[in-house]
């Protein structure tokens, strides 16, 4: 169970990413059905910490934050500086140890120099991903995705991905429904679609074009065909340029962004209704629980039943504050994948 988490700031730190890993682990969000953590902010040398923005922060935990941590997250420091040998010690018996670490934009650094990201699949911000390759070659550096999830490790492209790799990180442990009441608080996607190449390249369509009412039509209506010439006609576009910017705007396919979010679906009903498996799959739109199952397996390595027993609540405890719904959950195989 996800419990103690130690954010790790080094010289030169950044702070918005330092303030995404406080925000989803930091605060007590029990007062509305959310989780809370055991959060401890350390660096290698307590005492005033300089910031990429020019402030100092006065720090009072050292390493040992990280020796019985469950998860360690490495704040974005810069690709170029340097690491303490000890900080790289510990990062490597943290992993040892079956500890989850995550890392934000540029603290993928100090995975690559404690040689944790060898022969793992991997990103970063899409401006340091060459360097990342260079630096391990071994490593498999996704230059497009938000996150990646691999052996325990996961990292995060730039800063706001950094949130997504947090909300995923607290989705596969304590389920969609603790994250989505972080992320309601945090006023942002419980996940968002697609990668960060939309960002690299002519990331932000037009105001007047945005497919934000059709997206949000397409998930009020999961359980229709959702064919690309009725989307397309619904965006009173021809096909050909409804999946240009489609793809501009999510990152994806509408296949690949439908699938993501009828899985989204089936969990919440998993989570939080008695319906049988074929009525979730006729719900969300997969038709039958044998579509479902493949979905699942592919998305989140695992089955909706697993799902189920892992993460349901009693429907008499809904109301119940989230610490007293936990449960000792089910570990579940590791996926190696992107959220896309």
């Amino acid at each position: 169970m996800l419990r103690t988490v130690a954010a790790l700031a080094m010289p030169n730190t950044a702070p918005f990413e330092l303030g995404v890993a406080y925000e989803v682990f930091g605060i007590d969000r029990t007062d509305t059905g959310g989780p809370r953590f055991d959060f401890t902010l350390c660096t290698p040398r307590p005492g005033l910490v300089p910031t990429k923005g020019g402030f100092q922060l006065q720090i009072e935990h050292g390493l040992e934050a990280i020796t019985d941590a469950d998860l360690v997250v490495i704040i974005a420091y810069g690709a170029d500086a340097p690491v303490d040998d000890d900080v790289l010690e510990s990062l490597r018996a943290a992993h040892a140890r079956g500890a989850w670490i995550l890392s934000i934009c540029s603290g993928a650094f100090a995975l690559a120099h404690a040689g944790l990201l060898a022969d793992r699949r991997c990103t970063t911000h899409w401006m340091y991903t060459e360097q990342l390759a260079d630096m391990v070659p071994s490593a498999d550096v996704d230059p497009d995705v938000l996150f990646v999830e691999h052996d325990r490790i996961i990292t995060s492209a730039g800063s706001a991905a950094g949130i997504d790799a947090c909300l995923h990180l607290v989705r596969r442990e304590l389920g969609a429904a603790a994250a989505t009441s972080i992320a309601r608080r945090m006023v942002v996607p419980p996940q968002r679609d697609g990668g960060q190449a939309q960002y690299v390249v002519d990331p932000l369509p037009r105001e007047g074009d945005s497919l934000a009412a059709l997206l949000a039509w397409m998930r009020e209506n999961l359980d229709q065909p959702l064919t690309v010439p009725e989307l397309a006609a619904r965006a009173m576009m021809s096909e050909r340029t409804f999946a240009r910017r489609f793809r501009a705007e999510t990152g994806t396919t509408p296949a690949a962004w439908t699938a993501r979010q009828r899985v989204a679906r089936a969990q919440e009903l998993l989570e939080s209704t008695r319906a049988g498996i074929d009525e979730i799959a006729a719900l969300v739109g997969f038709g039958s629980a044998a579509v479902l199952r493949h979905h699942f397996a592919r998305s989140l390595g695992t089955s909706p039943g697993a799902y189920r027993r892992r993460f349901a609540c009693p429907l008499d405890e809904a109301d119940a504050p989230f610490e007293e719904q936990a449960r000792e959950p089910v570990r579940e195989p590791v996926r190696t994948a992107s959220p896309v």
